[in-house]
């Protein structure tokens, strides 16, 4: 039996959500509503860890003062606005043991699936660049071996390119190369 969820602040929402079990799937707050995205499947668990993997080799690669996130953890977009990108990268210090937030990321990650392809194409490239922190969100399709980066310019627009290659992607700020041939290893013929 589904039971109406009262509107919640983001402060209300993160303790409610951690004591949900994780069987309810992944949940986010919009504008004070609970969002519940689907169970995911082992591939596409499979793919975040392995970003969110190759985050954390081009961070140590690169010899900078950050650290990548895995999924888990929620951006603040505002008081009523919460999501759990599948990986992000900010600067150091590492956020407390019992934080349920990431603070002021600099760059957030979602793979595409066929239930969150709208929302991520279209609220959260929105939303996500309301956080003055963030100057990159990379939208990852594994199934077209493709990323979207769409990055702060000084100005302040959002730029956007499509990469549908295996070369490395440079991210800077904060300095990184992520080499997308271990994401997207060529087609075995």
């Amino acid at each position: 039996m589904n039971q109406a969820v009262p509107l919640m602040t983001l402060d209300e929402f993160l303790p409610w959500a951690e004591a949900k079990p994780k069987e309810a799937g992944k949940l986010e707050l919009l504008d004070g509503m609970v969002i519940v995205q689907q169970s995911q499947r082992w591939a596409h668990a499979t793919f975040k860890y392995e970003v969110y993997a190759a985050l954390k080799v081009a961070i140590r690669e690169a010899a900078i003062p950050y650290f990548a996130a895995p999924e888990g953890l929620t951006v603040r977009i505002t008081p009523r606005t919460g999501f759990e990108p599948d990986a992000a990268v900010a600067p150091l210090p590492l956020p407390a043991g019992d934080s349920l937030e990431i603070d002021n990321p600099i760059l957030v990650v979602e793979v595409l699936s066929p239930s969150t392809a709208k929302i991520d194409t279209t609220v959260k490239l929105k939303r996500y660049f309301e956080v003055p922190s963030i100057q990159h969100y990379l939208i990852v399709d594994p199934e077209g071996a493709t990323v979207v980066h769409h990055r702060r310019s000084a100005s302040g627009a959002i730029e956007t390119r499509v990469i549908d290659d295996r070369s490395d992607l440079v991210i800077d700020p904060p300095g990184l190369v992520l080499p997308l041939a271990q994401l997207f290893p060529a087609p075995a013929t």
